[in-house]
């Protein structure tokens, strides 16, 4: 009689961090891109800039924090290459909050400067490498969320 061997599979820390961070990176995913159609309506003129701002800005911390939180889970479980990976955008983030325009509030755009020819076009470039990354490792995050599931058998 030939019997199967039966394999489990066990949900580690790991494991958990990168179906959070699947789920995670679907909503950065949709926030880069209405701030690509933001940038798009501004640049046709179909939004002023104060409402396009006001907007935009709400979302900069959010996407920064949640970006940091599952690059800091995926350290807790030991996931080094991971981190390693998310390490330059989360550097480019802090770099570019530091050095945002003088304002009021939380965010990174400046009504006033948002409509520079040159401050649009570096806008909309971040964006799309950002759509980019995240798409990049929302498929990382899936193979290595089975790839962790599959070979860490109880």
């Amino acid at each position: 009689m030939c019997r199967l061997a039966s394999s489990k599979m066990a949900f580690t820390f790991a494991a958990f961090c990168y179906i959070l961070a699947l789920i995670l990176t679907a909503v950065l995913i949709f926030f880069v891109i209405f701030h690509i159609i933001a940038f798009d309506e501004l640049k046709t003129d179909y939004k002023n800039p104060i409402d396009q701002c006001n907007s935009l800005n709400p979302l900069v911390i959010p996407e920064y924090a949640i970006h940091i939180l599952f690059t800091v889970l995926f350290l807790l479980a030991g996931q080094i290459g991971t981190v390693i990976f998310n390490l330059p955008l989360i550097v480019y983030h802090i770099k570019r909050y530091l050095n945002r325009p003088v304002m009021s509030g939380m965010g990174l755009y400046d009504p006033t400067t948002i409509m520079n020819a040159d401050e649009l076009g570096r806008a909309q470039k971040e964006g799309w490498v950002k759509l980019g990354f995240y798409l990049v490792s929302f498929f990382y995050y899936l193979y290595s969320m089975i790839y962790v599931l599959v070979s860490s058998t109880a």
